[in-house]
């Protein structure tokens, strides 16, 4: 699984489970755990936030030389 696969996962769940939602916002590393079964190491600080419609979130990734030689997959970034 990539990690933008993952990530559209994790927001189309968190769209439709109300649950899901309010756990990934207060511990994201556990709600993905228990959602996905994906074990976020402990050196990886994550971090969710929530848009609305007058205020959003421009993130930028570490370029592709920075991560596992060049391939971005859930593996080699978390």
């Amino acid at each position: 699984m990539s990690l933008e696969s993952l990530k559209v996962q994790i927001i189309q769940k968190a769209w439709v489970d109300p649950e899901f939602k309010k756990s990934l916002l207060a511990d994201p590393k556990a709600a993905i755990k228990e959602a996905f079964g994906i074990e976020i190491p402990a050196a990886i600080d994550l971090k969710v936030v929530e848009e609305n419609p007058s205020q959003y979130y421009l993130i930028l990734p570490p370029g592709p030389e920075d991560v596992g030689g060049g391939l971005a997959s859930v593996n080699t970034v978390w």
